[in-house]
């Protein structure tokens, strides 16, 4: 085993050290051919009920609990809810377990519960059960800590699952809108830099916008939602388990004035930076045009576009750049900026 001695920052950053210490540790002694697949939920299948099930579970650490465009609550509820949602289960039922420090403040709490519930109620998931733990006090520690898992059914009438296995060459690359919004929001709410530069976090529910799509749309292949380790990670994963190439241009792909000057400011590559309402979209090339058509009638793909093609060869990521040539985009080896989700 090639593992560290101890356990980094990098090990959770969603890159390729992550995804290392998952491969060398966790699938070796959790060895299950539902956990190999690494995907945000796992489908189960329960013949007796003739029911698909998507069971996902994730935690939340972010700081500051407060930003712009949402709070650890939202991200908490909109993290599962998405992981859901794009393996094309419908969001049902919510566990939340917190880990609280003494002394923290009442109204805090009540701010995010608030928070978390106005999100459940609006994409229709009901949170049912969950565990609450109080910790000793310790300034220099995070004050609260959340997890949620989720499960979610997926309709009768959705008879494919997805899956990079699905992929083919000449699918088209699609997402619902700008990159690397949520990192660079939570990097400006810490206050560590003296920037005058207002942004809010994309944190969002996608259910609403990928049932719609799933109802009214054929050809999906594969979707997944670029968090930890950003869409160029995200991308690199998918060509990894599909065995192809996949080309993005850097035209199509919509960065922010700020997050592009924050990224130019401090040595930060935007393709990296973590995203909490994105969904990436891989599809057959046919139903692409009516896909973002579907995209750009929902709030949530207004700025959706078409960003890339599949392809044989090169294997691996690559962006081909403003000046048309091909750069690639490698996996994340560790963080670039801890604790955004």
């Amino acid at each position: 085993m090639n593992l560290i001695d101890q356990i980094t920052l990098a090990e959770g950053a969603g890159g390729r050290r992550m995804r290392r210490l998952i491969e060398e540790m966790f699938l070796k002694y959790f060895d299950d051919p539902i956990l190999a697949r690494l995907e945000d939920s796992a489908e189960i299948t329960e013949p007796k009920l003739s029911k698909r099930f998507a069971f996902t579970t994730d935690s939340y650490v972010v700081q500051p609990i407060f930003f712009p465009g949402g709070d650890i609550g939202k991200l908490a509820i909109c993290g599962t809810v998405n992981d859901l949602a794009v393996k094309g289960a419908i969001p049902k039922y919510l566990a939340v377990s917190f880990i609280i420090r003494e002394g923290f403040p009442i109204s805090h709490l009540e701010r995010i519960c608030h928070s978390m519930a106005r999100v459940a109620q609006k994409v229709r998931v009901r949170i049912v059960t969950g565990d609450t733990k109080v910790i000793e006090s310790n300034p220099s520690q995070a004050e609260i800590y959340i997890t949620t898992s989720g499960v979610g059914v997926y309709p009768d009438w959705l008879q494919d699952s997805f899956g990079a296995e699905k992929i083919k060459v000449g699918d088209l690359i699609l997402i619902n809108g700008g990159i690397g919004e949520h990192e660079t929001a939570v990097l400006l709410a810490r206050g560590q830099f003296d920037f005058k530069a207002k942004l809010k976090s994309d944190c969002a529910p996608l259910s609403n916008l990928i049932g719609e799509l799933l109802k009214n749309c054929n050809g999906i292949r594969m979707m997944r939602d670029p968090t930890r380790g950003g869409l160029a990670t995200t991308l690199a994963e998918i060509a990894e388990s599909a065995d192809l190439g996949l080309i993005v241009d850097e035209k199509k792909i919509i960065i922010k004035p700020v997050v592009q000057g924050i990224c130019e400011l401090l040595g930060l590559d935007p393709f990296y930076l973590a995203n909490e309402g994105k969904v990436v979209i891989v599809a057959e090339k046919k139903s692409a045009g009516k896909i973002l058509t579907y995209l750009r009638k929902n709030e949530l793909g207004r700025a959706g576009g078409i960003i890339g093609e599949v392809t044989a060869e090169p294997k691996g990521v690559w962006l081909k750049t403003k000046l048309g040539s091909l750069k690639p985009l490698l996996m994340l080896e560790g963080q670039q900026f801890p604790r955004i989700c």
